[in-house]
This record gives C-alpha cells, sequence and structure tokens, in this order.
C-alpha cells in the first residue's frame, strides 16, 4: 500500500472516528480531542520548518539551471521564454478561475462556519500599511529577520536578486553555489520524505480533531475542495488544445489522437517524467523532429507544469475564502507571482512535498491559514491526476510551438533553392 493510500484512509477514518465519538461518547471523544490535538500540530510544525529552507534552495537553483538552459542556443532561450509566460499566465488563470468557481458553486456555510471552528481562527487581518510603506518593507533590511518572521514576499525578492547574482559568476564558483543550494534542496527533501512517512499518523489526529469539532460538515467540505481544484486544473490544461493547434499549427484531431495515449499512462503513473518516452515518441508523430523534441520535452518536464501555479493558487484562494480572509488586488498581484515562482522551482518533486513548498509560500506571504493544507494533502492524491495529465498536455504542445517557426525557415530555405 502506498504512502498517499494510507494517508487518504487517515484522513477517512479520522473524519469518522471524531464523528461517532463525540455522538456517542462525548466525554472520551472530548480527552482524546486534547491528545490528538497536540499530536497533529506537532507534526504539522514539522512540516512547517522545512518550507522557509527548501523554497529558498528551490528558488535559486531554478533560476541557475533556467539561465545555463537559455544560454545552450536560441531555441533553448525561446523554450525558457515560452515556459515563463506559460506559468504566469496559469497562475492568472488561477486567480481568475477560483473566485469564479467558488462564486459558482460556494461551499455551504455550515460546512465553512464548523471547519473554521475546528481548525483554527481564521487569521487576523490587520490595518493595511500605507503604500509608500509597504514598497519600502519589500527590500528587506534583515533577511534572516525576514525568513524568521515568515515573511515570504521579502525573502523571495532577497532569493531571485541572490539567485540572479550567482547566474553572473564564473563557471567554477557558479558551480559551486549551484551544487551547494542544491544539495540543501536534496537534503531538505529528504527530511520532508521522513515527516511524510508519518503523515499517516499526523492526517488521523487532524482529522479526528475536525470530525470531532466539525461532524459530517467536513466531509462534504473535502469533496467540494476536490471539485474546485480539479475543475482549475481541467481548464489550464485544456488550453493545451488551442497552443498546439494555433502556434504548433497542428490540426486538432490529429492532436487529440496522438496526446490520448500519453493523458492515459499520465493517469495512470501521474508523472510526468514516467511519461517523458511516450510524449517523445508523439511529439515525433506529430511532426516535431526528433532534435527539437529531445531538447524541448526534457526542460519541459524539468521546468514546465503548467498546471501547477493555478492549481496551487486555487488551493490558496480556497482557503482564503473557507476562513474568510479577505484579499485585494495587491494582494492577488503577489499571489500570482510567488505561485508562478514557487511552482517552476517545485516541478521535479514528488506530489506531496510539492504540495506543501507550493502553497505554503502563498498563504504565509497573504496570511492565510496554513493548518488546512495538512488535511488536503491527504486527498491531494485525486487533483494529482489532472495535474500530471494537464502537463503532459501542455509540455507536447509546447514541442510543436516550438518546432513551427523552425519548419518554416527550413520551407523558406527549401523554396529559394
Amino acid at each position: 500500500m502506498s504512502n498517499a493510500t494510507r494517508i487518504l484512509i487517515a484522513l477517512v477514518v479520522g473524519l469518522l472516528l471524531g464523528i461517532l465519538l463525540t455522538a456517542q461518547i462525548p466525554a472520551v471523544a472530548k480527552q482524546l480531542d486534547f491528545a490528538f490535538d497536540i499530536v497533529g500540530t506537532l507534526w504539522l510544525n514539522a512540516l512547517r520548518m522545512t518550507v522557509v529552507p527548501l523554497i529558498v534552495a528551490l528558488v535559486i537553483t531554478g533560476i541557475v539551471k533556467s539561465a545555463e538552459a537559455a544560454r545552450a542556443g536560441p531555441m533553448a532561450a525561446r523554450t525558457v521564454a515560452w515556459i515563463v509566460v506559460m506559468m504566469g499566465l496559469s497562475a492568472c488563470m488561477g486567480a481568475i478561475l477560483t473566485p469564479t468557481f467558488l462564486a459558482l458553486v460556494p461551499m455551504p456555510q455550515e460546512s465553512a462556519d464548523a471547519l473554521r471552528s475546528a481548525l483554527t481562527t481564521a487569521a487576523a487581518v490587520g490595518e493595511q500599511p500605507g503604500l509608500r510603506d509597504f514598497i519600502v518593507a519589500l527590500v528587506p533590511t534583515n533577511v534572516i529577520a525576514a525568513a524568521a518572521s515568515d515573511s515570504i514576499l521579502k525573502l523571495l525578492i532577497f532569493t531571485m536578486t541572490f539567485a540572479f547574482a550567482i547566474t553572473r559568476l564564473a563557471p567554477e564558483p557558479r558551480q559551486h553555489m549551484a551544487g551547494f543550494f542544491s544539495a540543501l534542496a536534496d537534503a531538505m527533501v529528504i527530511v520532508i520524505e521522513w515527516v511524510l512517512k508519518l503523515a499517516p499518523i499526523g492526517v488521523f489526529a487532524l482529522a479526528y480533531v475536525v470530525g470531532a469539532r466539525s461532524g459530517f460538515a467536513a466531509l462534504g467540505a473535502v469533496l467540494h475542495y476536490i471539485g474546485v481544484v480539479s475543475m482549475v486544473g481541467i481548464v489550464v490544461g485544456a488550453f493545451a488544445y488551442p497552443v498546439a493547434v494555433f502556434a504548433g499549427k497542428v490540426r486538432f484531431t490529429d492532436y487529440a489522437r496522438q496526446i490520448a495515449p500519453v493523458q492515459a499512462f499520465a493517469v495512470s503513473t501521474q508523472s510526468s517524467l514516467a511519461s517523458l518516452p511516450l510524449m517523445l515518441q508523439k511529439s515525433e508523430a506529430l511532426g516535431v523532429r526528433e532534435s527539437t523534441a529531445g531538447l524541448v520535452l526534457p526542460m519541459a518536464v524539468a521546468l514546465l507544469r503548467v498546471t501547477g501555479p493555478a492549481m496551487n493558487l486555487a488551493v490558496a484562494l480556497y482557503v482564503a475564502n473557507w476562513f474568510g480572509v479577505k484579499l485585494d488586488g495587491f494582494d492577488y498581484a503577489f499571489a500570482i507571482f510567488i505561485a508562478a515562482l514557487t511552482s517552476m522551482g517545485a516541478v521535479s518533486l514528488p506530489g506531496t512535498v510539492s504540495f506543501v513548498t507550493s502553497i505554503a509560500p502563498i498563504c504565509l506571504a497573504l496570511g492565510i491559514p496554513v493548518e488546512p493544507l495538512a488535511l488536503l494533502i491527504a486527498v491531494e492524491t485525486l487533483p494529482d491526476i489532472f495535474r500530471t495529465t494537464g502537463n503532459v498536455q501542455m509540455d507536447v504542445a509546447l514541442a510543436t510551438a516550438i518546432e513551427a517557426p523552425e519548419k518554416e525557415k527550413l520551407d523558406a530555405v527549401s523554396q529559394s533553392r
């Protein structure tokens, strides 16, 4: 049995046990509530302690690797440009689609109220600083203090500046610095994997507390969450079709026929990397030269997870809506920026690891409670199907879009002869 399955079972059993004991033996249920609240909070804190160092390491290695890839030649630079634009557009779509779906199909108010009281109180929203103070505060005077206080936006601004400075170093020191932060990221992933091995215990404890305090409202809310976040991923992934048709100059029916086996394989494996050989084969069937596919698709698997920014932002906005956290235009702009940046750094990580490292920074930056993430990670397997499917669709579509102008150049040269 996979760890993801054990986590999902722990969620269901914890919720049901909390609901039933509270209804049948309330005195015992209250005592267990106290104990499990401690266990669940300890596990959540262990998960949170890895976020800041891992995010810093991933952003630095992501920027350095992107810069290295762009130096490889015009086609590689064009591919990186496409990836950056796609990730930004994905985050923008998440910011638009999530409130739209929540307005069309809102979470039942009873469920929202029950879950708020079960997990934590909503983050207090203090007085917003003036525009001048806000802008001046974006540049941290003490980056250590920014990291210690979870000031994610300030930390990311410093981290990006530092990462771009590393790209200007001479090759040898640049490789040393990149190697250090790559090793730091790998070490933090190992720590998170250790913490996630205890996830069935932590999720069970938190689920029991939620079930005991909110009753059956929790089950309906989890299903509602899965539906909203999955729909965001489906819509974003569907944009691969117009990219292939209009930018890649491929007929719709041809693309749909060739991508179908890739979609089926992605659903069964939930891995873009495992789907790479099949993506290479189907790209060539769509007229993409082997040399182009061999360059673009590995880069896409390493840097592009097009559904990531939209779905990660959808999770954060869903929790904000759940806890009544009010967001303004500035908040949405920063959320889009952070979602796109952290998603690029997280693409090569396991789904449960990237779930935490990509969404927690958005929540921390906007004052959104992170406690619900510890429960939502238990049902990530279901939305992750749509994440992976949308990603492989767009990877192949990107290969056709990069190939199209190359074909036109070759055709022009052949005609001139």
